[in-house]
């Protein structure tokens, strides 16, 4: 029994193709068992944000068989049967276990050294641990991750100066207009993402805060904390006279905004400059706005040139952030061939 990952990340796959492989949390538990009781996996764990999507296996299977059959898994779910071997990578041990530190420790982020991906890497091992769907491997190596990440952010300099997603997109919003004083926010969606973004925009000074979401109670939760205002998720197009900045966030299936619905709101904007920040998988605007006049669309790839700035001030970091994951690897293994 051994540990295997497969998926894609933006390191491999543009945000057109990490679309197509995303899961929706609710198809998560669903899928695990699937490849349980087919026999590809005894222990899992589905990861999927808008950078990656991951799956961690304990499988009793040889490593090619496993990871022929689970890209069979994925291909077969998603229907991509085009996509799959460009941009899939494949890691046995114990290259896998040094994957996973890396990933909990913010080493293979778009944002070096950001802590946003271990939160979402905790939630999908809760998720899996609830469903009784890990055991001794997964267990013991995702709580070795997460102990890898605490030491790595107290004992080296990997995050400092670093920023999260949801604040590389303030920053481009900074890029666009000069300040945040005189300018209106709507955040479509009020998932995690999209209410740190809101924090982040206020405390760069944006004037206000429009909260829609689906839900309009948890909408109303977030807007009363942030001292915003919600909205009714049918009634957001109305808003766009008042607003410059949208940050879209939701969990939609296909795009809830487009060239058709959005030229009639510039109208009524006066077509005054209008920023688009998409950060959902899949995404919810057709990238085809970009070609409108005063429009300027950006997506989470666009976040990448934010990303490099930083990547360039902590580089020396990464070297010893690397040594202590090889190491913390090589303890895990042994500790195991010890018990074995």
């Amino acid at each position: 029994m051994s540990v295997v990952v497969i998926g894609l990340s933006h390191r491999t796959s543009p945000v057109e193709v990490r679309e197509r492989f995303a899961f929706k949390e609710e198809q998560i538990p669903a899928a695990m068992a699937e490849l349980r009781q087919c026999g590809l996996a005894s222990e899992s764990v589905i990861l999927s944000t808008c950078n990656r999507v991951e799956l961690y296996i304990a499988t009793p299977l040889p490593a090619a068989r496993a990871f022929a059959e689970l890209q069979q898994f994925l291909v077969t779910h998603h229907a991509c049967p085009d996509l799959a071997h460009h941009h899939l990578y494949k890691l046995a041990e114990p290259e896998s276990l040094n994957h996973l530190f890396k990933v909990a420790s913010g080493l293979d982020s778009m944002v070096l050294g950001e802590t946003e991906i271990l939160g979402q890497l905790k939630q999908a091992y809760d998720l899996a641990l609830q469903h009784k769907h890990t055991g001794s491997l997964l267990n013991k190596a995702f709580q070795r991750a997460f102990n890898v990440a605490k030491h790595i952010r107290t004992d080296t300099n990997i995050q400092r100066g670093s920023v999260s997603v949801a604040s590389a997109a303030v920053e481009l919003a900074e890029k666009i207009f000069d300040s945040l004083k005189e300018h209106e926010v709507m955040v479509i969606g009020a998932g995690d993402t999209s209410e740190k973004t809101a924090r982040a925009l206020l405390s760069r000074g944006a004037k206000g805060i429009a909260v829609t979401n689906r839900t309009l109670e948890k909408a109303k939760a977030i807007a009363q904390e942030l001292g915003g205002r919600a909205i009714g998720f049918d009634d957001w197009p109305s808003e766009f006279s008042r607003i410059d900045i949208a940050i879209s966030s939701t969990s939609a299936p296909h795009y809830i905004m487009d060239r058709a619905k959005l030229e009639p709101l510039m109208k009524l904007r006066q077509n005054r400059p209008l920023l688009l920040i998409d950060i959902a998988v899949p995404r919810d605007i057709d990238p085809d706005v970009n070609a409108m006049e005063n429009v300027y669309l950006y997506d989470v790839d666009d976040l990448q040139m934010i990303a490099d700035d930083y990547l360039k001030q902590r580089r020396e970091e990464v070297a010893q952030c690397e040594a202590i994951i090889r190491s913390k690897v090589d303890a895990l293994l042994t500790e195991r061939s010890r018990r074995a």
